[in-house]
């Protein structure tokens, strides 16, 4: 991203620093939500409609069964701000990341799920933050899931700060964003779950600077999460092996 210009005009009699607007790529990945994709997708429109000059939301439908990239269509005919990218078969949750990342165009990445957890609204908050530091990452102030899901989130954490030395309190939030710098450094090889680890560890270690703040987080009310499902857990461990033996050769 080029350095911020500065524009000065008079304002009561005082010089006013005006800071150019930032353009943003907002990233969802989705997996059968056919029943919150519209909801998402248009919570979001508005948001950032009200952020920044010029935006796009790209959902990455990863092999769904249901009706989702039907509806994402629907939507993307009727605006030029949604676009849809497709696997044909579900390649995990990092390769629905990647595939939005590659076809991002805008100068700020910001990440979040379509299951309808999060206060959209909340960007309002985290954007300026984005101007100062390379990633800015939403940690959960009360995580809203089952116990299972919060153990396993607490044991993960535990794993990334005894293998890597990554400390961050929440690493798979869905709340985040990048500067796409981030990205002209960063490759993402992990398929599934792993994918968020991957991305801070090695920013941290390319010395990209890192923001955390207070997200809201809601429960899910419809649709089932994928992320306890044993297909999911095996990419996640066969990632994080294959990131530790490529870290420590």
């Amino acid at each position: 991203m080029a350095p911020p210009t500065l524009a000065h005009k008079k304002r009561g009699g005082l010089l006013a620093r005006q800071t150019p607007a930032v353009t943003i790529s907002a990233i969802m990945p989705a997996c059968n939500e056919a029943q919150n994709i519209v909801q998402a997708v248009e919570d979001l429109a508005s948001i950032l409609s009200d952020l920044a000059p010029a935006w796009e939301i790209i959902v990455v439908d990863d092999g769904s069964r249901d009706s989702t990239a039907y509806l994402v269509k629907g939507l993307s005919d009727s605006t030029g701000h949604v676009k849809l990218a497709r696997h044909p078969v579900n390649r995990g949750y990092g390769a629905a990341l990647k595939t939005g990342i590659e076809l991002a165009r805008h100068q700020l990445l910001f990440v979040t799920d379509a299951d309808l957890q999060f206060d959209l609204a909340e960007l309002k908050t985290a954007l300026p933050l984005a101007r100062e530091y390379d990633i800015v990452l939403g940690y959960r102030k009360r995580r809203r899931e089952h116990l299972g899901r919060r153990l396993n989130a607490r044991c993960w954490g535990v794993l990334m700060r005894c293998l890597f030395g990554l400390h961050v309190q929440d690493i798979n939030c869905a709340f985040k964003i990048f500067n796409e710098r981030v990205f002209d450094q960063i490759t993402i090889r992990s398929r599934g779950a792993m994918v968020y680890s991957e991305i801070l560890i090695l920013a941290k270690k390319l010395g990209f600077t890192i923001k955390e703040i207070p997200v809201t987080h809601y429960p899910r009310k419809r649709g089932r999460p994928s992320g306890a499902k044993p297909k999911t857990i095996y990419r996640a461990f066969s990632d994080l092996a294959r990131l530790y033996a490529d870290l420590k050769s």
